[in-house]
């Protein structure tokens, strides 16, 4: 994620409850996915479980985007 991102989120995340969530969600699908990725072998459950993250994590993502691009619109506006 992108630092400008990152900074956006911190400066709405208390207001948002659903971009809190969604972000903590991002973070923790982050660490499984890292931690997963560290290991010098995956077994065929392991991988279909790091390609179920991987999904969710831009699946979030997609969610996260469209609630910033909201609010750079709003900052723009104002």
């Amino acid at each position: 994620m992108e630092q400008r991102d990152v900074e956006l989120i911190q400066r709405y995340v208390t207001n948002d409850k659903n971009l809190e969530a969604l972000y903590r969600e991002h973070l923790d699908y982050e660490r499984q996915l890292e931690k997963l990725n560290n290991k010098p072998y995956l077994t065929p459950v392991e991988e279909v479980e790091r390609k179920n993250l991987q999904k969710k994590k831009l699946r979030g993502r997609d969610e996260i985007e469209q609630i910033l691009a909201q609010y750079r619109k709003q900052e723009t506006l104002s």
